[in-house]
Formats: structure tokens, C-alpha cells, sequence
């Protein structure tokens, strides 16, 4: 990837950070106000960033709501605090007891909490809505594996077909997802597979790559293989000097290279070309949840076809929803 291309890419990661990290900022920073004000609590500035003001505007309620030039957090600051962290608290002795009352410090026991819990609240209603609402969009696969689309490769042949119900692979029967995930991981490390499938109401086997073929399912940023140029859906056909059949084993190959340039040959619609790029050591969970070095290109495994979706009812949306967001935070 050439210099300007390097340049170009970082900067749109970095707007895109400072992006997300805003709304997540003020969606924090917006809980502690709005309970603060529904609890007697007065906000005298409402900032999104820090340092000097670029745009300001005072509401009818007497809060000045901002946005600073330093964009890395955000802030608000109640009636009473001395500075924008709300730990130091100002002198408000010469307050009346009613004004106290719209203090932080002078609000009462369960007002000051219930302001403090808040904006960590407001971030698990982010999460969930977001959640949900990539649900509700996208849906979630099928109950039976289905093909919804494939990936291009370079198998000669026509093997699976969108709509195609996966029966069984390599001999093993696939009902349902679960299963179809436990056969996969236990495939044998081979370049093409049977699969039985049901089409159009029939049943008939077709042969076709592994299921985890080496195919780029995402690259990920700033890694040696977004340098090198790799993009997702390329197929790693040789690494190092040998053939790839499975994605799995392109660790192995990386791994021994010990940090030196690692010559590829990718597969991309149709062309066929040769590209070096240089492992970059990395520290990461393993199996057993213990941290380790391991080198790594940056690149993430994908299906050779993309599972069907179906849509979730409300009920359905609320439970996945809820039950992705407890797995992320334990």
C-alpha cells in the first residue's frame, strides 16, 4: 500500500474513532444530566470534548451545552463542582438551602446516586438498542444451514446454490446450526469436501471446497496484511512455499516464519498474483484464557458461502439482544 493510501486509511479510522467515542460520550454524559435534572440537580455546561469552546448555546434552563476542541471525552458539570471532573466542590456556603438543594453535593442521598448510576445506564441502553437494532435489521441464520450466498473461488464447477439446505458434510449429518458448527471444526484438513445438500426438494451430493477454505473474511486494521493489501474474499492458495487448503492452516505457516517476510500467492476474481508481507507479533488470548505472543498478518477466517438469514420476532430481538450483552460484559 503506498504512502498516500496509508495516510488516507488512518485518517478515516481515526475520524471514525473519534466518531463513535462522541456518541458514546454523550449518550454517557446525557444519562448523568437527565436524571440530574429530573432529580432537582441543576447542569451549568454539558461539553463534548474539553480545552477551548468552538461552539456553544445556552437552553432555557441556564445549561450551556458545548462542543470543545479536544474530542476525547466529554463532561458535565453540575451546579456546585469547582471543574469539570465534580470531585473538587466549590464553596457554596453563601447558597440558600433552596439552591443548595440543586447542588450536587446538596441533593439528597438517592438523587446524587441514582445521577451517578446513570451514565453507565444510558451505555447499556446504547448497547442493547444497538444490538436489537442490528438484529431486527440483519436478522440471524437459519435454524437448518442454508446457503445464502457464496463466496467466489476458484472451484471449476457448480457445487452449492443459494437457498441450498446442508444435509451433511463430509459424510456427517448437519440438522441444525450447532451441529453444522462441531462438524466443521472437525473436518479433516483437505482442499474439497461432499456435501449433501436438499434442492428444490431433492436430495443430491455435490463436491466443493472446504468450508473454511483459505479465504479472507476480513482484514483487519492496521495489521501487515491490510499493509500488504489483502482484501476480504481473496484466497490464500500458497504461504511460504506451500499449498493452503484450509484456512486453519495458515498459523502454523506464519507462526514459523518467526517474523520474516512470508511470500503468498492470492486468488481475487479470477487473477491470480504473488504479494510478501511480514508478520508482526502480537499479544493474545489462547485457549486456555492465559495471554501470549504470536505472530500475525491480521486476517480473520470466512465461510466459503454466507449463511441465510431469517428474520426475529420482537420477543426473539429482546432475548439475543440480552443475551449478547451479558456475554460481552462478563
Amino acid at each position: 500500500m503506498d504512502f498516500v493510501a496509508a495516510i488516507g486509511g488512518t485518517a478515516w479510522t481515526v475520524f471514525f474513532f473519534i466518531l463513535a467515542l462522541s456518541i458514546i460520550v454523550f449518550v454517557h454524559e446525557y444519562g448523568h444530566y437527565i436524571v440530574g435534572r429530573w432529580s432537582g440537580i441543576h447542569s451549568e455546561v454539558f461539553s463534548i470534548g474539553f480545552g477551548p469552546v468552538l461552539w456553544k448555546r445556552r437552553d432555557k434552563r441556564g445549561t450551556q451545552w458545548q462542543i470543545a476542541a479536544i474530542p476525547f471525552g466529554g463532561y458535565v458539570k453540575f451546579m456546585g463542582d469547582a471543574d469539570a471532573s465534580s470531585v473538587k466542590k466549590a464553596d457554596t456556603s453563601g447558597l440558600t438551602a433552596e439552591e443548595r438543594r440543586h447542588t450536587m453535593q446538596g441533593a439528597p442521598l438517592w438523587a446524587r446516586s441514582a445521577t451517578v448510576l446513570a451514565g453507565p445506564v444510558a451505555n447499556f441502553i446504547l448497547t442493547f438498542v444497538l444490538l436489537a437494532g442490528i438484529l431486527l435489521a440483519v436478522g440471524v441464520p437459519r435454524e437448518e444451514p442454508t446457503v445464502g450466498s457464496l463466496r467466489p473461488t476458484p472451484h471449476e464447477g457448480t457445487w452449492l446454490r443459494e437457498g441450498d439446505v446442508i444435509l451433511a458434510i463430509g459424510g456427517l449429518a448437519t440438522p441444525d446450526r450447532e451441529s453444522f458448527g462441531a462438524v466443521v471444526s472437525g473436518l479433516p484438513a483437505q482442499a474439497e469436501i461432499d456435501y449433501r445438500i436438499l434442492r428444490d426438494g431433492a436430495e443430491l451430493t455435490v463436491t466443493g471446497p472446504h468450508p473454511f477454505a483459505p479465504v479472507v473474511g476480513q482484514v483487519m486494521i492496521r495489521s501487515a496484511a491490510m499493509d500488504a493489501g489483502l482484501q476480504a474474499g481473496d484466497v490464500i492458495l500458497r504461504a511460504g512455499g506451500q499449498d493452503v487448503a484450509v484456512f486453519s492452516a495458515l498459523p502454523d505457516i506464519i507462526a514459523a516464519s518467526k517474523g520474516d517476510p512470508v511470500p503468498l500467492t492470492i486468488w481475487r476474481a479470477g487473477e491470480t498474483f504473488d504479494l510478501t508481507l511480514t508478520p508482526r507479533i502480537r499479544t493474545v488470548e489462547d485457549e486456555a484464557g492465559a495471554f501470549v505472543e504470536r505472530y500475525q498478518i491480521g486476517i480473520v477466517a470466512g465461510l466459503v458461502f454466507e449463511p441465510a438469514m431469517r428474520a426475529t420476532g420482537p420477543l426473539e430481538t429482546v432475548d439475543l439482544a440480552l443475551g449478547q450483552m451479558w456475554a460481552m460484559t462478563t
